[in-house]
């Protein structure tokens, strides 16, 4: 267990990208933590996401960017959407300085345990406890009590549920709902770069819509791999688990009849992942006396806004900030951290949700107007209340 500095005692549930990013920036606030992660080694399952600006410039505060550089591919573009039938760019955006003078800060893609990696090298590993599955929390006299499977018990002063979407904690501050499947499931795969095109290697991030699908593809692992994943309708389909496998059979079939491209980079992947998308309607309060929560476990969200790990890392900053302000008052530390970011995560839930639709509309009337409008848009700029977003400017008291 870590020596702690004064100030309370913080446990933290969840050693993912935001249950790490939560450790990190409290340190770099002067508090400490205990991270409880279920798992007997922290590793991130999935495969690659997007960077923001507004991520990005917190994990250079952390001290983090030579570690993450040597894995992340900087975009020179993105939002390039292609039409599925034969490819046509219905429009992209130029990424490489533009970013830069927008918002001081490049768009990167990286596998998610590059990621996580980058941000463990800000947290001191004995902070980390492995092994620790949280089964409940429960008020105490003198704070929180978290339960083990292992039988152990240990009492924290605050603790932050980074969780994920089935997390423990958010029994104990919201009403008790399970999440409902969204219809959607999505299918994911890498392709080593030996064995992929060469436009699939280029430094963007592309998209291609199509009806009732859309497939997005961009380079990951310095370059030496493509990231895939693809969306499309889910059926009877509805195990969420990240290491649930389909078959490539399986994926192809769900994309026949698309440009030779799409398909080709589907049979060159390895056996794809497969999971149902859980949606979950917004909390108005994630936060109960002691207990908050942070990231999916507080607001998961569709990653069709590619914003779902950013926001983690943006509660986190948030949360140090909150905590270290009022480390004497836990309980209005955490009320005010709830006020201050329910709001946007909400609303990226909400366009997040809406972006499916979207994306998915069959070819017609609609689909046109959408090509018409993509090819007239600046998203860049139109979302720049995303990227422009300082989580450490935004005030908190």
């Amino acid at each position: 267990m870590p020596i702690h500095v004064p100030g309370p005692r913080i446990a933290i549930v969840g050693g993912g990208i935001g249950g790490l990013a939560a450790a990190a920036f409290l340190r770099r606030a002067g508090l400490s933590a205990t991270v409880h992660e279920q798992a007997p080694a922290l590793g991130e399952v999935g495969a690659g996401l997007v960077v923001a600006p507004n991520a990005a410039r917190l994990l250079r505060r952390l001290g983090v960017m030579e570690h993450f550089l040597r894995r992340a591919v900087p975009l020179d573009w993105g939002w390039e959407f292609r039409r599925w039938a034969d490819g046509g760019v219905l429009s992209v955006e130029k990424l490489s300085d533009v970013c830069e003078r927008l918002y001081g800060e490049r768009t990167y893609v990286v596998h998610r345990a590059d990621l996580l990696d980058t941000v463990k090298s800000a947290v001191p590993g004995d902070w980390i406890r492995l092994g620790a599955r949280c089964t409940s929390v429960d008020e105490s006299p003198h704070g929180v009590l978290l339960n083990f499977a292992d039988g152990s018990r240990s009492e924290a002063d605050v603790v932050i549920g980074a969780d994920g979407v089935h997390s423990v904690v958010r029994s104990m501050v919201a009403e008790p709902a399970p999440p409902e499947y969204s219809g959607i499931c999505a299918f994911r795969t890498t392709v080593p770069a030996d064995a992929a095109p060469g436009f699939a290697l280029r430094p963007a991030q592309t998209l291609w819509l199509g009806p009732g699908r859309h497939f997005v593809h961009y380079p990951i692992n310095g370059g030496q791999a493509v990231n895939v994943v693809a969306f499309a309708p889910a059926g009877d389909y509805t195990d969420e688990s990240w290491s649930a496998k389909a078959t490539t059979e399986e994926f192809h079939a769900e994309f026949a009849g698309w440009d030779p491209r799409v398909t080709d980079l589907i049979a060159a992947g390895g056996v794809p992942g497969r999971w149902a998308l859980l949606d979950r309607a917004p909390l108005r309060h994630w936060s109960r006396g002691r207990a908050t929560l942070l990231g999916d476990a507080a607001h998961p969200m569709f990653p069709f806004f590619a914003q779902g790990a950013a926001q983690a890392i943006e509660d986190a900053a948030v949360l140090a900030r909150c905590l270290a302000g009022s480390a004497d008052d836990p309980e209005q530390a955490l009320k005010r951290y709830e006020s201050v970011r329910v709001e946007r995560t909400t609303r990226l839930q909400q366009i997040s949700h809406a972006r499916r639709d979207i994306n998915h509309l069959p070819d017609g009337p609609d689909q046109q107007a959408r090509d018409t409008a993509l090819a007239g848009s600046d998203p860049l700029v139109g979302n720049g209340w995303i990227y422009g977003y300082d989580a450490e400017e935004v005030p908190v008291s």
